[in-house]
């Protein structure tokens, strides 16, 4: 199973294809570090509009590195939240349409589960029950991973 996945929460707008949940064919990153270095941290307004202009040019390539093409996903993913909700407002009306487009399922995936699971591309042997350090911009979590779909939240910042 290949999945087009478009993640815009904060300042760097990223699609990634992924096969069968852990082997990734490609990860474009456009980022916005020096559009915001300026301000001394992220402007929502700006990275929400900087997003529109590189979500499809992203995903594009993203496509291209992986050799693939809009009709070979089988679904699309998309992170819906907890982000800057201009910016999450980008991804999720990008990865939506593209869904609609091919006809194939949109998957909404929650940010700090996604730091989770990204461990299972790194170490490809990983299986629950593990214990996760989540450390990502203003949130901090301690989690016990138990199954794929249940997790015990030991302590949490913000």
């Amino acid at each position: 199973m290949k999945i087009l996945a478009f993640e815009s929460s904060c300042d760097e707008t990223s699609c990634a294809v992924v096969e069968d949940g852990r082997q990734v064919l490609s990860d474009i990153i456009s980022t916005q570090v020096p559009i915001h270095k300026k301000f001394g941290g992220v402007v929502p307004e700006i990275a929400s509009r900087h997003h529109i202009e590189d979500v499809l040019p992203v995903a594009i390539e993203a496509l291209e590195q992986a050799g693939c093409s809009w009709s070979d996903m089988d679904a699309i993913a998309v992170t819906q939240g907890p982000g800057l909700v201009g910016a999450l407002l980008v991804g999720v009306a990008a990865a939506k349409a593209a869904a609609w487009a091919i006809d194939k399922p949109l998957i909404a995936v929650n940010h700090m589960e996604g730091h989770i699971f990204a461990n299972l591309v790194q170490y490809p042997d990983l299986e629950p029950p593990f214990l996760s350090l989540v450390v990502s911009g203003g949130h901090t979590m301690l989690v016990v991973v138990r199954d794929y779909n249940h997790f015990e939240l030991l302590g949490q910042t913000r």
